[in-house]
């Protein structure tokens, strides 16, 4: 399965219903603390029903929400490339679209509701939102059991395979064909009733396998950003069919023996108290039950003398992290792949020098291009941004006092530039950005003519799109300080940026620097842009 969006309501900051599509490689970028990593804190909570890195409780849910009384926290998420067929009834298998488990764009829509923000068991609602039959008379077929089945099959006259529910469901619904009356339907697939509880117990199985990598961990053996790898890797490396099997077949030798020691057990009690004997019976565990990964929950990476990894400096952590996503960039171009997995990273430039982060940029987009694999990011740093394409980047903003998930489109610079998806977002006004827009406009300028190259002809240039010369600039020339001449205010900003030894000038004022970017940007939107 791939995740084609997510969507949270009542969590955190985030009061009312927000969806956020996610590709093979999605960048969630915004200010700080604005609900970038609560995307993905909400995405582990859904996948691993707050048992995972991440946990959830009544803190949770958003305080506005929670004063008016709304206590449920809502973490949805919706599929696409789904199994061909899935077995929801012993090895019979069936189609979701023939079960009527798809939404009307022949997604899986499954939606988790935390009650009070509570992660117990009984606290967790699990509903598939489907284009669903609501005639009455067919609409909970799911919802019953073999015998309820069998007496709308009995009833309706209708000769089909009574001892497979699957099939019953399909007779019924092909009874029904022009009447079933479909529409948006939350099914509750947590219920206990009939094959619905089966049905998400299999579905479950099929899900991308979540790894959320936060950039703020404890130095503990238990608990930190280095075992993390490790333990994604164990948890894939188990859903391989030949590790199944192999733990199957030791299974089956285990049970093997754990019963024969059982019924010896038995038959020693049988002769001393046989009504007591008649009473028990050993009870052994589903091997889909057994925690195999727990066996390797103590993994870790150690250095010289034994000295774990995460006892070591943060930017040694992060490198270590860094060369595990490029091991599996090459690792998944080579290798088949059984699970789908998503790697959630938060901030990956934490600790890294520049050229490091290029490296893991390139890393994390090979890795999103290889097949079953997602990546997910939040990142502050415009050396990724900028390595990144504009269907990459989603905006999280305040629109109207409320938490939003916008794609980023640019309409000024013809790489994605973190600086403008700042201003676009925030208005938010740098230097940085100023500089981009000053330089990469000189350069559309030079592509009409070589001599814009020079400041007094793109000078003139600029005066043609509407800039006024209302600013004296002071020039050093060989040590000598040259008579004054009048320039564009957009020239000057860029010459105080580019000149901070020449104390000849006043510093351009943050109104100066707001109203030049202003100006730069609605240039910029106004091009004809040619390719440099």
């Amino acid at each position: 399965m791939r995740l084609k969006t997510v969507y949270i309501e009542n969590f955190r900051g985030y009061k009312n219903r927000v969806s956020i599509d996610v590709s093979d490689l999605t960048a969630l970028v915004g200010k700080n603390d604005i609900g970038k990593s609560t995307i993905m804190e909400a995405l582990d909570i859904f996948f691993n029903d707050g048992k995972g890195v991440i946990k959830i409780d009544k803190t949770d849910v958003n305080v506005e929400n929670l004063q008016n009384g709304d206590t449920d926290v809502k973490i949805g998420a919706i599929f696409t490339e789904l199994p061909e067929t899935v077995v929801l009834d012993g090895t019979f298998e069936t189609k979701l679209s023939e079960e009527y488990l798809l939404d009307e764009d022949g997604n899986l829509d499954v939606l988790k509701v935390f009650k009070n923000g509570d992660s117990k068991a009984t606290s967790i609602k699990v509903f598939i939102n489907a284009n669903h039959p609501s005639n009455p008379e067919c609409r909970d077929l799911l919802q019953r059991k073999n015998e309820g089945l069998k007496k709308i099959i009995e009833k309706l006259g209708i000769e089909c395979n009574k001892s497979i529910n699957a099939e019953m469901r399909a007779a019924i619904w092909t009874y029904y064909a022009n009447d079933l009356r479909c529409q948006y339907t939350p099914i509750d697939v947590s219920s206990k009733d009939g094959d619905i509880k089966g049905v998400w117990d299999r579905l479950h199985d099929y899900l991308p396998l979540y790894s959320l990598f936060q950039s703020d961990r404890k130095n503990s053996d238990s608990d930190d950003e280095v075992q993390d790898p490790l333990k994604a890797a164990i948890r894939e490396i188990f859903r391989e069919p030949s590790i199944q099997n192999a733990l199957a077949e030791i299974d089956e030798r285990v049970r093997a023996k754990v019963q024969s020691v059982a019924n010896l057990t038995l038959a020693k009690l049988r002769e001393m108290s046989e009504e007591i004997s008649e009473s028990l019976h050993p009870k052994i565990p589903s091997v889909d039950s057994l925690k195999w990964t727990d066996v390797y929950k103590g993994l870790s990476i150690s250095g010289d003398n034994d000295i774990s990894i995460n006892k070591r400096g943060s930017g040694v952590k992060r490198l270590v992290l860094l060369n595990f996503f490029r091991a599996e960039a090459e690792r998944r171009k080579v290798e088949n792949h059984y699970t789908d997995v998503i790697y959630a990273i938060e901030e990956p430039e934490t600790s890294q020098h520049k050229e490091h982060q290029v490296m893991l940029v390139q890393a994390l987009k090979q890795l999103a291009n290889e097949s079953r694999t997602q990546v997910l990011i939040t990142t502050h740093s415009s050396e990724i941004v900028k390595n990144l394409d504009f269907s990459n980047l989603r905006m999280i903003a305040k629109v109207e006092g409320n938490l939003d998930v916008i794609p980023f489109v640019s309409n000024c610079l013809p790489t994605p530039s973190l600086n403008e998806a700042n201003y676009n977002a925030f208005g938010d006004i740098s230097t940085e950005f100023h500089n981009e827009l000053y330089g990469y406009l000189q350069a559309q300028a030079m592509t009409e003519d070589a001599k814009y190259e020079q400041e007094k002809n793109f000078e003139a240039w600029l005066e043609n799109k509407g800039c006024i010369k209302n600013k004296n600039w002071i020039r050093i020339y060989r040590g000598n300080v040259q008579p004054a001449c009048p320039v564009t205010l957009q020239t000057y900003v860029r010459n105080c940026i580019h000149h901070p030894e020449n104390n000849y000038n006043i510093p351009f004022t943050k109104e100066e620097l707001k109203q030049s970017l202003d100006k730069l940007v609605s240039i910029a939107r106004g091009l004809v842009v040619t390719t440099i």
